[in-house]
């Protein structure tokens, strides 16, 4: 019978994360962002506060195409990394010159909300972006003029989850954290709050009108 339970647990893929506490930067969002955001940028109230509304992190596998198996591999580490099953994305159209069939798997991706977008969050500025080699900040350049930031990560050890020993294939991912900032300052502003950490600018993104 244990035997059994074992099995379908495996089937079932990683179980997901529930520490069985209210996430830390959500309570910060709550208590800290939303009035000092509210002073900075003068809101009516605090439905204006800009909030984060999800994180998509997408990972593509080239090599998929020449060997299934590193899809594979790569699909249980980012389970491994955001806690919870990944959707396996797939090639909308035929590229003859990189053996590329259409709808073959090629990456995968996740959208994490809520409690586990919270947690994820802090582990990444907390634990995973410290392992970044020569880390300084990350780039104000990758605002996409909507309120949204994506980051690009390009190794997965960085990651606490990942045990960089067992690692047979480096891969990146791409990191988007999606807001309801109506401009990049403001969405870059609610990051910062959050801790994420960006280098010194030069020049300022787009200013709220």
């Amino acid at each position: 019978m244990a035997k059994e339970k074992k099995q379908e647990e495996k089937k079932k893929g990683p179980a997901v994360r529930d520490t069985g506490s209210y996430p830390r930067l959500a309570t910060k969002y709550k208590t800290d962002i939303v009035p000092a955001m509210t002073k900075q940028f003068n809101y009516k109230n605090v439905m204006q506060v800009p909030k984060l509304e999800k994180i998509s992190v997408n990972i593509g596998v080239g090599q998929a195409t020449q060997d299934a198996k590193l899809l594979d591999v790569a699909i249980a580490e980012l389970e491994l990394i955001v806690g919870q099953k990944v959707a396996v994305t797939k090639a909308k159209k035929a590229i003859s010159n990189f053996k590329l069939r259409q709808g073959l798997a090629i990456g995968a991706r996740v959208t994490l909300r809520s409690k586990m977008m919270y947690e994820f969050l802090d582990r990444l500025i907390s634990l995973a972006m410290p392992q970044i080699r020569d880390f300084r900040g990350i780039s104000d350049r990758s605002f996409d003029g909507r309120g949204n930031y994506t980051l690009g990560i390009k190794e997965q050890i960085i990651f606490p989850e990942i045990d960089a020993d067992r690692v047979t294939k480096i891969n990146g991912m791409d990191i988007t954290f999606v807001t309801t900032a109506k401009t990049d300052m403001e969405a870059m502003e609610l990051l910062k709050q959050f801790g994420v950490p960006f280098v010194k600018r030069e020049q300022p993104v787009a200013k709220v009108s």
